[in-house]
């Protein structure tokens, strides 16, 4: 019996899927369908079915994966050891640092390079 309504699971998911999308799709005709009624009740009508549709792609097996997924993701994060502001500081202006001696470094290139292609072509003195 446990075997038979896993097999049903994927169909009846697919069946919720293919409604979330119609769904979504009825929403946003019905948006501008519906374009003399004052926006404000619009949006929220469209907020309103997508929270719905939210809550109903949640109840499949790919809406709870996601939602685990989040969940495990969010432990993770709290895991991470973050650097201190002096750190961070510190970093930063060796980042802003390194792009100024990059910028010196690259504009002495293309002037000597610029030097020579006049040189070359005969059209410096």
């Amino acid at each position: 019996m446990n075997t038979q309504a896993e097999a049903q699971t994927p169909v009846f998911d697919i069946v919720k899927q293919v409604f979330s999308v119609l769904l979504i799709i009825s929403a946003v005709a019905g948006f501008y369908y519906f374009s003399d009624v004052t926006l404000l009740y619009r949006v929220l009508g469209l907020l309103g079915i997508a929270l719905l549709v939210m809550v109903l792609m949640f109840t499949t097996n790919v809406g709870r994966n996601t939602w685990s997924f989040f969940l495990e993701s969010k432990q993770e994060v709290r895991k991470v050891v973050w650097p201190t502001r002096e750190e961070t500081t510190r970093t930063t202006m060796l980042v802003f640092l390194m792009v100024v001696v990059v910028a010196g470094v690259l504009w002495l290139l293309d002037m000597f390079l610029f030097w020579g292609v006049r040189l070359l072509t005969g059209q410096g003195g």
